[in-house]
């Protein structure tokens, strides 16, 4: 097969924790050809975000159309989509370049909680994205947003799966990090089955891009040919050691270590 190639679409983070650093991270650590279009750049480090520029849309289309027409997309992975016409432009280029494997991260705020997608406008990736993905991977407050379902258990959790996957999806990896608890539990969905995934939280304030980290390793892992379970799996397991050896990084929530495998002591 060659080289896996996978595209990133997200927004700039000046921290390097998040974001399309943190997508291109990950996929030099699993092994595969990282691109990238940018469709923000955010004044952001570990304590916030302070600033954000949105790119045009049509020059975010240009930089998917260069990427696929050159050197080809085996996975796409999108995160900060910030307003709907970015949304739309995105929508529009996975279907008009035929991009099936698609890892859809509905980003709405930072870890600081600062938004990233403006709240009139978040319905937009439930009506041109979700459609289109291959796996959606939701936290619990964006899950909340895109169903009006108020989550407080795994069942709640179940529910809010189901709605999601009737939106179109693929399949969801529905993200239990903000539930309580020392034992946490991702669900994934894949339209017939239930999988819990079960494990520990770790005790540490530096899970600045966790979830633009879980979503490029399942893109990877998918362009790499492993089966969507398989990936959801391994993202799992790759991510739990990101986290276990952080980087203790500026004022804020600090970055994982992408390379943990390869530096484990940094």
């Amino acid at each position: 097969m060659g080289l896996p190639r996978v595209l990133t679409i997200a927004g700039s983070d000046s921290g390097g924790g998040a974001g399309i650093q943190a997508d291109l991270k990950t996929f030099t650590a699993l092994g595969v050809y990282g691109m990238s279009a940018i469709t923000s750049i955010t004044v952001q480090n570990t304590v916030g975000v302070f600033g954000v520029m949105d790119l045009p849309p049509e020059l975010v289309y240009e930089q998917i159309r260069v990427a696929v027409e050159d050197v080809g997309v085996d996975a796409v992975k999108t995160g900060m989509l910030s307003h709907s016409g970015i949304v739309e432009v995105v929508a529009r280029a996975i279907k008009n370049f035929k991009l099936e494997k698609v890892v859809i991260d509905p980003v709405m705020r930072a870890k600081s909680g600062d938004p990233l997608l403006r709240a009139s406008e978040e319905m937009a990736v439930k009506e041109f994205l979700i459609p289109l993905a291959t796996i959606i991977t939701p936290n619990i407050p964006e899950a909340e947003v895109l169903t009006g379902v108020e989550i407080k258990s795994v069942e709640d959790m179940e529910r809010a799966c189901k709605i999601l996957y009737s939106f179109g999806a693929g399949s969801v990896l529905l993200k239990g990090g903000h539930m309580e608890g020392n034992t946490l539990v991702d669900v994934f969905y894949d339209g017939l089955n239930f999988e819990h995934l079960v494990y520990e939280r770790i005790n540490t304030k530096n899970t600045h891009g966790t979830g633009c980290t879980l979503a490029s390793e399942i893109a990877s892992y998918i362009a790499k040919g492993f089966s969507l379970k398989e990936s959801v799996l391994k993202a799992r397991e790759y991510v739990q050691g990101a986290i276990k050896h952080s980087l203790s990084l500026g004022k804020g929530h600090g970055p994982l270590n992408h390379m943990w495998r390869f530096y484990p002591s940094l």
